[in-house]
């Protein structure tokens, strides 16, 4: 797979500076959430038709790559 930085773009001008795919006001956190909703890959280019194949599968490798590298930190006050 190509590297993610070469779809992804972070730019606090647009979508508040979150993560979305270059060229496009979407964001990596829409494509999550309509799979998470059930859509299928298919759906989500039919509605959004600037998207492609590629870019579904980076927004789930952005994802991955953000939950390895983040830390939990628990409070005594929680555990």
């Amino acid at each position: 797979m190509q590297e993610i930085s070469e779809f992804i773009t972070v730019n606090p001008e647009i979508c508040f500076g979150k993560p979305c795919i270059k060229g496009t006001r979407i964001s990596i956190g829409d494509i999550l959430g309509w799979l998470s909703a059930g859509m299928t890959t298919k759906d989500i280019i039919d509605d959004y038709p600037e998207l492609q194949e590629v870019h579904i599968r980076v927004a789930l490798a952005f994802a991955a790559k953000r939950d390895r590298i983040t830390k939990v930190f628990i409070s005594e006050a929680v555990a």
